[in-house]
């Protein structure tokens, strides 16, 4: 699967990025991970800490795929709201989900902490109101999340004109984040190699087979013996094992120019819209600010790419309305890519149904650095413990429950 085309900021800023050798004889371990990106570095440094021998192998260069042209956006708050969560999977569920992402934005800053240049920085977010009509629901919105203590405000006009440089009525939520996702994924891979766990790039594993104790996965030449398998080989997974819940489509974004100021913009916080398909900001670490979405719902990759310039133009002609007293901007990188969903919002995490032994660390959604997480806490229970007391929440085999269209297309913020 194209995975992305055109040219993502990120991996400028590690011009020299860990390197780490293919396979190159059978091997064993305790649990093999498919997939070097966010979710399988994760879930690695968790299973590790835990005292398992783990191998990471990625069929591309390590952190090479999604993660590579992932937003970077850190948020709790989800695509789909707390009250349609609730509605979906009722209250305890709803607001456990929820505390879950918030815990997993926490957990994340105590990981990044220790990795040099991930650029974790706590940032607030502005949830705005595409039309006027759409105040009335944030509004409700910010009256459920607040009653269930998470931190947030409802925004009318006048008080986001007296902030930014638009009046509309918005959700100002505190307890979010962002990072550099690559510069966070190649930091992770070296420190679990500092661990003692094993990664190996440019090792694509063709099949598997499982017996009543272990599983080998083969490539084309060597193979692996594993107690346990975790797939976090993110959307190329459902090539291998598709599942009715997912829901792949395209995503689109762009980097522009290092700026000297960023006017009408307080605390350069997070922003996103209730539009859907709809955009989302962030600045960086150099200064540059990130625009993305508009997503459509296409999964071909020269549809996506013949897209690219138009959404590039899009997403300049947005920020320009949003902050007019912004320099010409430019987007000096723009990219599109692949990006996963699911029908009920929620992570697809734990046993494959009909593969024993196989695990799956599927972070689709807008959230997918926070999921990720979310995963690895999930699968070190499951193979360490046997159990975890949030597996059934995000169960694989889950029965589908299908999202209104509102809810339907989301982008890859995180």
């Amino acid at each position: 699967m194209e995975l992305y085309s055109g040219q993502s900021c990120w991996i400028d800023t590690l011009p020299v990025p860990p390197a780490f050798p293919a396979l190159d004889q059978d091997i064993s371990c305790d649990v093999a991970i498919i997939g070097a990106g966010s979710t399988g570095a994760l879930c690695a440094y968790e299973l590790i800490r835990h005292g398992l021998d783990v191998i990471v192998v990625d069929k591309r260069k390590a952190a090479s795929g999604s993660s590579c042209v992932n937003t970077g956006l850190v948020q709790y708050i989800n695509d789909k709201p707390l009250s349609a969560c609730i509605h979906s999977f009722g209250t305890e569920q709803a607001v456990r989900f929820y505390s879950l992402c918030r815990e997993a934005v926490s957990e994340l800053q105590s990981i990044c902490s220790n990795i040099e240049g991930a650029d974790f920085v706590r940032k607030d977010s502005l949830y705005v109101a595409s039309h006027p009509e759409d105040a009335a629901a944030l509004k409700e919105e910010s009256a459920i999340i607040t009653g269930y203590g998470f931190d947030a405000e409802y925004w009318d006009e006048r008080t986001t004109a007296s902030q930014f440089a638009f009046g509309k009525a918005a959700l100002y939520s505190r307890g979010d984040a962002e990072l550099n996702p690559y510069r966070f994924v190649n930091g992770l891979l070296a420190a679990i190699g500092r661990q003692g766990g094993r990664i190996y790039e440019h090792t694509e594993v063709k099949r598997h087979t499982t017996s009543p104790d272990s599983i080998t996965l083969y490539t084309d030449k060597w193979k692996i013996q594993a107690q346990y398998v975790v797939f976090a080989s993110g959307y190329e997974t459902q090539e291998r094992m598709a599942n009715p819940n997912a829901v792949l489509s395209s995503t689109f974004a762009i980097a522009t120019q290092p700026l000297d100021s960023f006017p009408d913009w307080p605390h350069r916080c997070l922003i996103w819209e209730t539009a859907r398909p709809y955009m989302y900001i962030r600045t960086t670490a150099d200064n540059r600010i990130i625009a993305g979405g508009f997503d459509e719902r296409t999964n071909i990759a020269d549809e996506r790419n013949r897209m690219l310039p138009h959404k590039a133009s899009m997403l300049l002609e947005k920020l320009h309305e949003m902050f007019p007293r912004l320099p010409e901007l430019r987007a000096s990188y723009s990219w599109a890519a692949a990006f996963g969903n699911t029908h009920d919002g929620l992570p697809m995490i734990g046993l494959h149904p009909s593969s024993p032994r196989c695990f799956l660390a599927l972070g689709y959604g807008g959230n997918g650095t926070v999921y990720s997480k979310i995963a690895a806490s999930i699968l070190s229970g499951l193979i360490v413990n046997g159990g975890h007391p949030d597996a059934q929440l995000f169960r694989v085999d889950r029965p589908s429950r299908t999202l209104s269209p509102a809810y339907r297309i989301n982008d890859c913020r995180g």
